[in-house]
């Protein structure tokens, strides 16, 4: 009777394992894309490129005021550092002099030689001009000693001098090094603000509020001097200069960084209304809202400052009936615009 055998069953090779993770893998793939997981995400809506690029504007605005306020800073020391650099120059030179008389007077005294006085006295033909000598010799010496204690003042002054621009000088150099990183921040934001804006048609760009063109400035605030003609009197001659001076911007680019007088940014625009006014305010936003008397909105003037965003990083000029001048950003110049289309945070009166 024959024997039947069991076939043996291979085991899966190398290469055999191999074809087979390559099929599981192939086949996930293919479940994955046609599920829809791995398709690439869509293109943002026209809409949330306008929120992205709020906020990019928003985020370099803030920048921007924190770098002006680091400017401002590094000039005020760069200042100080030439006034303490003039100042020890003239004490270094008051010095040289006190050392010129005192090394005069150190020559004459060596060149009479040195003689006990009671000797002098007793040698002497004439003891009582002897003794008039010696009167003139301790003025002489008194005068000494105080040039001296003179010298001594003026080195000590020089080294508190010295010491203080060490200070300033390490000061200047922090601001400087915060003024690069402020910049750097301000320009990738800007660029990836462009970068979004240059996949918009100019249609979405313009109902994004973009300014396409260069219109005179005369064209840009034509809209704009009919609202004025509407809009109350400033309550003081200073503040109706300002609001002036604002009208007169409008149309005007905005570039950060700049305080007119051909172009601003918001903190920048209201520093150069209020300088023609006869009134210096502080460079930035954040110092502004500190420079006048608080009030609440519902009693705005023509003239108050008006902050928006909780770290106060936009400014305007209010003008009345709702509407403020300000710069807005980038890529929109000078204009009117409603003081509630962006976060209200406070008001100041300054004149």
């Amino acid at each position: 009777m024959a024997v039947h055998r069991k076939p043996r069953q291979r085991s899966l090779g190398a290469g055999t394992t191999r074809a087979a993770v390559t099929i599981v893998l192939a086949g996930a793939a293919t479940a994955t894309a046609l599920d829809g997981t791995g398709q690439a995400a869509p293109a943002p809506t026209s809409a949330q490129v306008q929120a992205r690029v709020e906020k990019l504007y928003r985020e370099a605005e803030a920048a921007t005021e924190k770098y002006n306020g680091a400017k401002e800073q590094a000039d005020a020391a760069a200042r100080r550092l030439r006034t303490l650099g003039e100042e020890a120059a003239r004490r270094q030179q008051r010095l040289n002099q006190a050392r010129d008389a005192l090394g005069s007077l150190a020559a004459a005294q060596y060149r009479q030689g040195a003689i006990d006085p009671t000797m002098a006295l007793v040698l002497s033909g004439d003891p009582q001009r002897f003794l008039d000598d010696a009167a003139l010799a301790e003025q002489a010496n008194a005068r000494q000693t105080a040039q001296v204690a003179e010298a001594r003042r003026q080195l000590r002054e020089i080294e508190q001098l010295r010491g203080e621009a060490r200070v300033t000088a390490a000061s200047l150099r922090d601001r400087q090094a915060e003024l690069r990183r402020q910049k750097r921040t301000v320009t990738g934001k800007l660029a990836e603000a462009r970068r979004l804006l240059s996949r918009l048609t100019a249609q979405q760009r313009q109902r994004l509020g973009v300014d396409e063109g260069r219109p005179s400035r005369k064209a840009a605030a034509a809209p704009e001097t009919r609202a004025a003609r509407s809009a109350p009197p400033a309550p003081t001659s200073r503040a109706a200069v300002a609001v002036a001076y604002a009208y007169r911007k409008i149309g005007s680019p905005y570039v950060w960084g700049a305080t007119g007088p051909n172009a601003f940014d918001c903190s920048g625009l209201v520093q150069a209304a209020y300088r023609a006014a006869g009134i210096q305010l502080p460079r930035t936003s954040y110092a502004q809202i500190g420079a006048g008397r608080r009030v609440p909105r519902s009693e705005l003037r023509p003239g108050d400052l008006v902050f928006f965003y909780r770290g106060i990083s936009h400014v305007g000029i209010y003008v009345g009936n709702g509407q403020m001048i300000h710069a807005p950003h980038p890529s929109a110049r000078v204009r009117l615009a409603p003081v509630d289309s962006m976060p209200f945070a406070g008001a100041v009166r300054v004149a």
